[in-house]
């Protein structure tokens, strides 16, 4: 599961060399490792806040360290999301095809649907920017206007070359999460559809973004009532609490220790370099 975050973090860093115009912005622009912490610091702060806030936060965290504006590193954030819609909205509809072709079970659309609306929404947005935005910059205040351009070239910019290879990336990230839900059933000693797996392992992604910590509240019964699709409520409910161990109370922990190390770090740096004075 932790292993997916390298392949988020590599893909976060080339959408920010994309975004950027100058040597040494892309100097500045923290390593892969770097961002895969940064990442985990956010869904941290997603999982203890409500409507997650944890987006933003890493996006302020992603400016400081690469020296650049909170719209820009925004928009970075904002193209990553365009990349993980897309890719869920796509693989979701090719699972839940070949799982009614090859067995009598019914996936409510209601998943479907949602990903599909936040697959075209976020295209939408990118879309009306790319055509509308310098039209829209021109009706804002000075102050504004150099925000939202600068929003608006971290998240077009961001698609500028490289393509194929950030969504080679984000899938990767995407199969070690189906990985995740698979080696769960199996230390259960359960068997699950293959077919099936891919279908609740996105569906629990696309119900974590409900504005609660964690998604909390929506995930746990979501992901139970997909797995009864192949399981009894028992198992399906063992299946939904040892998962959410793994991606909401591991990620408390692990990514709580990386955000408080950061802090200290960050603490102990700047005592370092403030003078002392009588």
């Amino acid at each position: 599961y932790y292993f997916s975050f390298a392949f988020r973090g590599l893909r976060w860093r080339l959408l920010a060399l994309n975004a950027v115009d100058t040597d040494e912005e892309r100097d500045r622009v923290p390593s892969a490792l770097q961002c895969a912490q940064v990442i985990i610091i956010g869904w941290f702060v997603n999982s203890v806040v409500w409507l997650r806030l944890g987006d933003a936060y890493r996006a302020l965290v992603f400016s400081e360290d690469a020296k650049n504006t909170f719209s820009w590193s925004l928009g970075t954030v904002l193209a990553e999301r365009v990349l993980d819609m897309a890719t869920v909205a796509v693989v979701i509809f090719l699972s839940v095809m070949v799982l009614t072709a090859t067995s009598d079970l019914s996936v409510s659309l209601y998943i479907i649907v949602m990903a599909f609306v936040m697959a075209f929404g976020v295209l939408a947005i990118i879309l009306s920017m790319r055509i509308y935005g310098s039209k829209v910059a021109q009706f804002l205040p000075d102050r504004f206007a150099g925000a939202y351009k600068r929003f608006q070239q971290g998240t077009l910019g961001g698609f500028k070359s490289q393509l194929p290879f950030m969504l080679i990336l984000g899938m990767a990230g995407w199969l070690l999460e189906m990985a995740r839900l698979y080696f769960v059933v199996q230390a259960l000693g359960l068997d699950v559809g293959i077919a099936l797996i891919p279908v609740v392992a996105l569906g629990h992604a696309i119900l974590s973004t409900v504005p609660t910590p964690g998604g909390v509240g929506a995930v746990e019964p979501g992901m139970t009532g997909l797995l009864l699709l192949s399981l009894d409520r028992s198992n399906a409910a063992s299946v939904a609490i040892v998962d959410r161990s793994i991606t909401y109370v591991s990620v408390i922990i692990i990514g709580g220790l990386i955000f408080l190390l950061r802090h200290m770090m960050r603490i102990r740096s700047g005592r370092k370099g403030t003078p002392i004075t009588t």
